[in-house]
Protein backbone atom coordinates (compact mmCIF):
# COMPACT_ATOMS: atom_id res chain seq x y z
CA UNK A 1 0.00 0.00 0.00
CA UNK A 2 1.39 3.26 -0.90
CA UNK A 3 2.06 6.04 1.95
CA UNK A 4 -1.12 8.14 0.64
CA UNK A 5 -3.11 4.79 0.94
CA UNK A 6 -2.12 4.38 4.00
CA UNK A 7 -3.22 7.82 5.24
CA UNK A 8 -6.05 7.71 3.47
CA UNK A 9 -7.11 4.74 4.87
CA UNK A 10 -6.31 5.91 8.58
CA UNK A 11 -8.19 9.10 8.36
CA UNK A 12 -10.66 8.13 6.61
CA UNK A 13 -11.66 5.20 8.71
CA UNK A 14 -11.69 6.61 11.83
CA UNK A 15 -12.44 9.62 14.07
CA UNK A 16 -9.59 11.81 14.75
CA UNK A 17 -10.44 12.57 18.36
CA UNK A 18 -9.43 8.55 18.85
CA UNK A 19 -6.52 8.50 17.15
CA UNK A 20 -3.40 8.00 19.39
CA UNK A 21 -1.84 11.27 18.61
CA UNK A 22 -4.66 13.54 18.38
CA UNK A 23 -4.63 16.12 21.42
CA UNK A 24 -7.26 19.02 21.47
CA UNK A 25 -4.78 21.69 21.47
CA UNK A 26 -0.82 21.13 20.57
CA UNK A 27 0.63 23.22 23.57
CA UNK A 28 3.89 22.90 23.20
CA UNK A 29 4.23 23.53 19.57
CA UNK A 30 1.93 26.65 20.18
CA UNK A 31 4.12 27.74 23.05
CA UNK A 32 7.22 27.56 20.83
CA UNK A 33 5.72 29.42 18.02
CA UNK A 34 4.21 32.12 20.04
CA UNK A 35 7.91 31.78 21.85
CA UNK A 36 9.34 33.02 18.45
CA UNK A 37 7.86 36.65 18.66
CA UNK A 38 7.29 36.79 15.57
CA UNK A 39 4.70 38.95 13.67
CA UNK A 40 1.70 37.93 12.89
CA UNK A 41 2.02 37.69 9.35
CA UNK A 42 4.88 35.59 9.62
CA UNK A 43 4.74 32.88 6.85
CA UNK A 44 4.33 29.40 8.79
CA UNK A 45 4.47 25.99 7.49
CA UNK A 46 2.75 23.03 9.45
CA UNK A 47 4.18 19.47 7.70
CA UNK A 48 1.78 16.39 7.96
CA UNK A 49 -0.49 19.18 9.84
CA UNK A 50 -3.46 17.44 8.43
CA UNK A 51 -6.21 16.92 10.98
CA UNK A 52 -4.23 18.62 13.53
CA UNK A 53 -5.33 21.58 16.06
CA UNK A 54 -2.78 23.82 15.65
CA UNK A 55 -3.78 25.54 12.77
CA UNK A 56 -6.75 26.92 14.96
CA UNK A 57 -4.93 28.02 17.79
CA UNK A 58 -2.60 29.91 15.83
CA UNK A 59 -5.52 31.21 13.97
CA UNK A 60 -7.17 32.24 16.85
CA UNK A 61 -3.83 33.71 18.06
CA UNK A 62 -4.27 36.01 15.04
CA UNK A 63 -1.58 34.39 12.50
CA UNK A 64 -2.41 35.40 9.22
CA UNK A 65 -0.02 33.67 6.66
CA UNK A 66 -0.80 29.72 7.53
CA UNK A 67 -0.36 26.98 5.18
CA UNK A 68 -0.94 23.00 6.09
CA UNK A 69 0.50 20.19 3.98
CA UNK A 70 -0.41 17.00 4.12
CA UNK A 71 -0.42 13.98 1.84
CA UNK A 72 -4.04 12.97 3.16
CA UNK A 73 -6.93 14.59 1.62
CA UNK A 74 -9.27 13.08 4.47
CA UNK A 75 -6.79 14.44 7.12
CA UNK A 76 -6.87 17.86 5.34
CA UNK A 77 -10.76 18.01 4.53
CA UNK A 78 -11.64 16.84 8.33
CA UNK A 79 -9.45 19.63 9.36
CA UNK A 80 -11.43 22.05 6.77
CA UNK A 81 -14.87 20.84 7.70
CA UNK A 82 -13.81 21.20 11.55
CA UNK A 83 -12.86 25.06 11.39
CA UNK A 84 -15.84 25.56 9.32
CA UNK A 85 -15.62 29.41 7.91
CA UNK A 86 -12.58 30.13 9.16
CA UNK A 87 -10.66 27.54 7.17
CA UNK A 88 -10.40 30.01 4.42
CA UNK A 89 -7.43 31.88 6.55
CA UNK A 90 -5.12 29.28 6.03
CA UNK A 91 -3.58 27.75 2.51
CA UNK A 92 -4.48 23.87 2.10
CA UNK A 93 -1.76 21.97 0.65
CA UNK A 94 -2.18 18.33 0.00
CA UNK A 95 0.73 16.72 -1.01
CA UNK A 96 3.97 14.30 -0.24
CA UNK A 97 6.80 16.36 1.06
CA UNK A 98 9.15 14.23 -0.29
CA UNK A 99 7.57 15.03 -3.75
CA UNK A 100 6.56 18.25 -3.50
CA UNK A 101 8.42 21.37 -4.87
CA UNK A 102 7.47 24.58 -2.32
CA UNK A 103 8.71 27.66 -3.32
CA UNK A 104 11.95 29.11 -2.14
CA UNK A 105 12.64 31.21 1.15
CA UNK A 106 8.90 30.79 1.62
CA UNK A 107 8.69 30.27 4.92
CA UNK A 108 9.76 31.36 8.27
CA UNK A 109 8.35 28.85 10.40
CA UNK A 110 8.63 25.24 9.71
CA UNK A 111 6.81 22.96 12.24
CA UNK A 112 6.42 18.97 12.32
CA UNK A 113 5.10 17.13 14.97
CA UNK A 114 3.69 14.14 12.43
CA UNK A 115 6.18 13.41 9.50
CA UNK A 116 10.09 13.16 10.04
CA UNK A 117 10.04 9.73 12.10
CA UNK A 118 8.03 7.74 9.72
CA UNK A 119 10.47 8.48 6.81
CA UNK A 120 12.82 6.15 5.96
CA UNK A 121 16.49 7.24 5.58
CA UNK A 122 16.10 8.17 1.68
CA UNK A 123 13.38 10.12 1.69
CA UNK A 124 14.32 11.95 5.10
CA UNK A 125 17.33 13.45 3.03
CA UNK A 126 14.63 14.93 0.32
CA UNK A 127 12.45 16.16 3.41
CA UNK A 128 15.38 18.19 4.64
CA UNK A 129 16.62 19.34 0.94
CA UNK A 130 12.91 20.73 0.53
CA UNK A 131 13.17 22.55 4.08
CA UNK A 132 16.20 24.12 3.45
CA UNK A 133 15.11 25.27 -0.16
CA UNK A 134 11.59 26.32 1.68
CA UNK A 135 12.67 27.97 4.36
CA UNK A 136 13.92 31.60 4.90
CA UNK A 137 17.00 33.10 5.82
CA UNK A 138 17.18 32.61 9.47
CA UNK A 139 13.85 30.79 9.74
CA UNK A 140 13.03 28.66 12.59
CA UNK A 141 12.42 24.92 12.73
CA UNK A 142 10.19 22.60 15.19
CA UNK A 143 10.32 19.15 14.56
CA UNK A 144 9.12 16.84 17.14
CA UNK A 145 10.10 12.88 16.79
CA UNK A 146 9.97 9.94 19.00
CA UNK A 147 12.56 9.62 21.31
CA UNK A 148 15.26 6.68 20.99
CA UNK A 149 13.64 4.38 23.65
CA UNK A 150 10.03 5.54 21.62
CA UNK A 151 7.60 2.88 19.46
CA UNK A 152 9.23 0.90 17.16
CA UNK A 153 6.03 1.39 14.77
CA UNK A 154 2.94 3.84 14.66
CA UNK A 155 0.15 3.66 12.88
CA UNK A 156 1.23 0.27 11.56
CA UNK A 157 4.52 1.78 9.85
CA UNK A 158 8.17 1.91 11.15
CA UNK A 159 9.60 5.12 13.27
Amino acid sequence: MSTKAHWEQIYSSKQVKSLGWYVPHIQPSLDWVKALKLGLDTPIIDIGGGASTLVDDLVAVGYQAITVLDISKSALSSAKARMRDKAGLAAWIEADITLIDLPADRYKVWHDRAVFHFLPEADQQRYLNTLRCTLQPGGEVIIGTFALDGPDTCSGLPV
